[in-house]
This record gives C-alpha cells, sequence and structure tokens, in this order.
C-alpha cells in the first residue's frame, strides 16, 4: 500500500481520536466554522461560486494564495486581512493538536503496513534524540555562565 494512503489512515484515526477531547473539538468546531464564514462571505461580497469561495478560503488560511482569486472589493480586502489573522491562529492550532494525536496513535498500522518495527521517531526518548529532556540542564549552558 502507497505510503500516501497509511498517512491518510493515520490522519482520519487522528482526527477520530482527536474529537473525544474537547480542545481538539473545539479547534475542529472552530476550523469549520471559520471555512464556512469565509465561503459564505466570498459568495456574498465577492459574488463567486460556492466552490470557488471555499477554494480561496482555504488556500489563503494555509498560505497557499495562488493568486487565481483575489477580493477585488474594499470590504472584502479587509475581511481577508482579519480573516488571515483569525484564521491561520486557529488552523495551525489545530494543526498541532491534530499532529500530536498522529504521534500518540500505537505504531501497529506503521508495522502491518511496511513490515518496520518501530515508527521512525515516534517512540524516542527525549534523551535518545540528543536533546536534554525537561529538568535536565544543558551541560554546555550550565557550565559557559
Amino acid at each position: 500500500m502507497p505510503a500516501f494512503f497509511i498517512y491518510l489512515i493515520r490522519l482520519v484515526r487522528g482526527i477520530r481520536d482527536g474529537l473525544k477531547e474537547p480542545e481538539f473539538r473545539g479547534l475542529f468546531w472552530s476550523v469549520l466554522l471559520i471555512l464556512l464564514t469565509g465561503t459564505w462571505f466570498y459568495h456574498q461580497v465577492e459574488g463567486w461560486g460556492w466552490l470557488d469561495s471555499l477554494y480561496f478560503s482555504v488556500i489563503t488560511l494555509t498560505t497557499v494564495g495562488y493568486g487565481d482569486f483575489s477580493p477585488q472589493t474594499a470590504v472584502g480586502k479587509i475581511f481577508t486581512i482579519i480573516y488571515i489573522v483569525i484564521g491561520l491562529g486557529i488552523l495551525s492550532s489545530f494543526i498541532l493538536l491534530l499532529a500530536d494525536f498522529q504521534r500518540r496513535e500505537p505504531s501497529g498500522l506503521w508495522q502491518r503496513m511496511t513490515g518496520q518495527g518501530k515508527r521512525p521517531l515516534a517512540d524516542q526518548s527525549p534523551a535518545q534524540d540528543g536533546l536534554p529532556s525537561d529538568g535536565e540542564e544543558d551541560s554546555h549552558a550550565a557550565n559557559s555562565g
């Protein structure tokens, strides 16, 4: 099975597991609300179709910005500035929390699909990754002062 499908399955499982947590659930609904708000606004104010409005909302918040659409009205431009500032923060928080849920997923799927023992870096403790763990002082920093 291609790696894409492994990651897609992990994404769906991460969202499913995350929805059990109140913080994640709140961010999930906030992301949907932000996308729906942007889609509705651009449809009403800029006169774009629903799909084009959703497309612009997604590429704007993910900072892709192909440049094929841009707001033409002053109200649309002002809304977009506010939309980016608020939406980017919410979307970033959601993605970070989703990544945390995926990181915590047991490695059984990875083992079955790839035949490998552990997922790379997933089961390393802080001592194994070369960085000091919480509460541990960096000996270089302690000796330099």
